[in-house]
């Protein structure tokens, strides 16, 4: 197998082969719910979880879930094995489905499920090795402020456009700052910040995406007897921490070196980040593998 597979409703179909109505809302409106999720040993990591969130943004913008949770497991896990060895990146998306054009939700019926399972592509061993820049951009994502504040939904153009930015800054990630000059999270990550030891990140009541990798990271830092502070951020706390990073679930523990034109701390992954990265490895099963920043030589 390619390590490419795609599942519609249920079905694994080629990926050359696969397709959706141009009339889906999905594509129309981006009126649709997503998760992105990765395997450790070929098996999709927290799993429940992910589906649990999935059900919770569903939830959130009145799209009912057209399986139950254990029908919808079992399809992630069939288009998993599907898909052959080696590891796995997977987008789950759930539209509100077809209907004519219109923006009436009403209209619309059968919500459309879609499963893309990938090869995972991990950031580069420079990347780990030195931290990557972040560049802090003011914006409003169409869900702040709504009921879908918080969800994870495929309408990405407000953070598409600061991680542009940001890129022609010379940053590799956009750190979304809200209307109040809050930190809220990063365009397509978590954020925490490392203090004399204690950690600290932006609650789930700043609009943030409650990240599954950032829930596992703090079981992991009471584990290494750091506590971890949830709190409102402004840009001064991440310009003097000590450390920088962030989560997600195909980055798992990204260092940051620098945020704007301000270097973090020593200007090099953190001790902080570091213990916390390699012990989470080892709570998913991979601790016996090289870390990311090591050469596997």
């Amino acid at each position: 197998m390619s390590g490419r597979v795609v599942s519609i409703d249920g079905t694994i179909v080629a990926t050359g082969e696969a397709t959706v109505s141009v009339y889906d809302r999905g594509f129309l409106y981006g009126d649709a719910v997503f998760e992105v999720l990765r395997t450790y040993g070929g098996r999709p990591f927290a799993l429940e979880e992910h589906v649990a969130r999935l059900r919770r943004s569903a939830d959130s913008v009145f799209i009912v879930l057209p399986v139950d949770d254990v029908t919808l497991r079992g399809e992630i896990e069939a288009a998993v094995a599907a898909a052959g060895g080696g590891e796995s990146y997977l987008r789950v998306v759930i539209t509100r489905g077809s209907g004519p054009l219109s923006l009436d939700p009403e209209t619309a019926t059968h919500p459309l499920r879609v499963i893309l399972v990938e090869p995972v592509t991990p950031p580069s061993r420079d990347a780990y090795q030195h931290g990557i820049a972040l560049a802090s951009a003011a914006t409003r994502r169409p869900g702040d402020g709504t009921a879908a504040a918080g969800a994870k939904i495929t309408n990405y153009l407000a953070s598409l456009l600061a991680l542009r930015a940001a890129r022609a800054r010379g940053a590799q990630e956009a750190l979304v700052i809200d209307g109040r000059g809050h930190v809220v999270e990063g365009a397509t990550s978590n954020v925490f910040v490392v203090k004399a030891g204690r950690l600290a990140t932006p609650p789930e009541s700043a609009g943030i995406l409650a990240g599954i990798t950032r829930a596992h990271l703090f079981g992991v830092a009471r584990e290494l007897g750091f506590p971890v502070d949830e709190r409102e951020l402004v840009l001064d706390d991440i310009y003097r921490a000590d450390e920088v990073f962030i989560t997600s679930s195909i980055r798992e523990v990204m260092p940051v070196r620098r945020v704007d034109d301000r270097l973090i701390g020593a200007g090099s992954p953190g001790p902080v980040t570091r213990a916390l990265h390699r012990r989470f490895r080892e709570s998913v099963g991979v601790g016996d593998r090289p870390m990311p920043w090591e050469s596997a030589g």
